[in-house]
């Protein structure tokens, strides 16, 4: 066969390889593209799911702790153990004995209970602060001293546990909080309708208690309020005049250069250097009180300051040019431009900055722990520079007590804890939509 006989036939012979080969290449491209999307779903599915059983299984240990289980008991209040002078003072009704009235009507309930032993193990379904129980109530009502009333009083942690199924009943005594008498008297008031469950309100409005049943998380609440104030009143001014300074006054040099790059360093110091800091500054230098709310606070700032001036930073650099030219182009000085025009339209970056930072700050524990913030706290603090406590770390000083009612309390305050978090983030977005601006 000669040449020119085979040449028609060897163009579209090339121009079919071509589109062949074009094909495998679309098709081979789409594929990657479809696997990588695949990729993209299957982590984010990963991450939720590992999220799901994060919160899940903190769910499932924690929300028995909103029920506090008590055990109803008919309370004579004896005018002659509360107040034998009959005048209805305060401090003569604070000084009753309001223990022995409440083991009494226990002791009436299961009079078969005879011995010094038997009756001691029958006090103990009853908690420890039944008398501050019964105390209170007569203070705020006097008209009960000499009369009977039905009072639900705390049960015990052992028994609370045991109402909420939190060990086997059908095992061993001696693998048992509580012994078999006790289990019987328990369910001999069960059957009478006297163990009930109330919502645990006290969770709420007490402090911490070496008592389970009593300990709850409103002081250190109220500890995280004056720290997170501290650090805010102090990180924030501070951290947005730096990113001002830096941002729009600072000469480009190689000092400038040296501290933005230390910036950036210090946001990923570790937390614990900053308590090692506070510790040797803010304690041993100045004599700040040890394990108050305003050490704790400086602290938290040192840490927090990094995080706001880079977030404030990058809102003063998203205000376009333009702004900064209109302004000076009508006569207004450079610190006008900022106060007036750029910083009003960088608040909700600055604003969002300090909101995330004031969170991390809210769950850090370390640095806490090295200014002595870890001490056992029985009283809300009234000030910044009255003892405290944070809820990070009453979650670590309950998680490590031997007792097992703490342990549900201890994801009750985390659930409390993620629910402080999770508005400080939702209130960073919502001021981020509310005042953005499109350019």
């Amino acid at each position: 066969m000669t040449w020119e006989a085979v040449r028609p036939m060897s163009v579209p012979i090339a121009a079919n390889d071509a589109a062949a080969a074009e094909e495998r290449r679309w098709r081979r491209r789409h594929a990657a593209e479809r696997r990588f999307h695949a990729c993209g779903v299957l982590a984010v599915a990963a991450a939720v799911a590992i999220l799901a059983v994060l919160l899940g299984s903190i769910a499932v240990k924690g929300y028995t702790a909103f029920r506090q289980t008590a055990i109803v008991l008919p309370i004579a209040f004896d005018e002659q153990v509360i107040d034998p002078s009959g005048v209805r003072d305060p401090q003569a009704i604070r000084k009753a004995d309001f223990t022995r009235l409440a083991r009494a009507a226990l002791y009436e309930r299961f009079p078969g209970a005879e011995g010094r032993r038997e009756r001691r193990q029958l006090a103990r379904l009853l908690s420890a602060g039944v008398d501050i129980q019964l105390r209170d109530a007569v203070l705020r009502d006097p008209s009960l001293i000499g009369t009977v009333a039905e009072i639900e009083l705390l049960a015990s942690d052992d028994v609370d546990m045991l109402v909420k199924g939190k060990f086997p009943r059908d095992i061993d005594q001696s693998l048992r909080p509580i012994d078999d008498r006790q289990l019987a008297w328990v369910d001999a008031l069960a059957a009478e309708g006297r163990v009930v469950k109330r919502f645990n309100t006290r969770f709420f409005t007490a402090a911490d208690s070496r008592e389970p049943e009593l300990a709850g998380v409103w002081g250190a609440a109220v500890g995280s309020f004056w720290t997170i104030l501290i650090c805010l009143l102090v990180s924030v001014p501070v951290g947005v005049l730096a990113s001002i300074y830096l941002e729009e006054f600072a000469p480009k040099s190689r000092w400038t250069d040296l501290i933005e790059v230390n910036i950036n360093n210090l946001a990923a110091v570790p937390s614990i250097v900053f308590g090692l800091l506070g510790l040797a500054v803010f304690l041993n230098v100045f004599g700040m009180p040890r394990s108050a709310p305003v050490a704790g606070g400086l602290v938290l700032a040192l840490m927090t300051l990094p995080t706001i001036i880079i977030a404030t930073r990058a809102a003063l650099q998203a205000v376009p040019p333009s702004i900064r030219e209109a302004a000076l182009g009508v006569g207004a000085s450079d610190m006008q431009v900022v106060m007036h025009h750029v910083l009003p339209l960088a608040l909700p970056g600055v604003l969002t900055g300090s909101i995330i930072g004031a969170a991390q700050a809210l769950g850090e524990t370390a640095p806490l722990l090295m200014i002595g913030m870890v001490a056992f706290i029985a009283d809300a603090p009234s000030g910044p520079l009255d003892p405290a406590t944070v809820l990070p770390v009453q979650i670590f000083i309950w998680s490590d007590s031997p007792e097992r009612a703490f342990a549900e309390r201890s994801a009750a305050a985390i659930m409390v804890l993620l629910g402080f978090l999770i508005c400080m983030n939702a209130a960073a977005v919502a001021l981020r939509k509310k005042f953005e601006r499109r350019w």
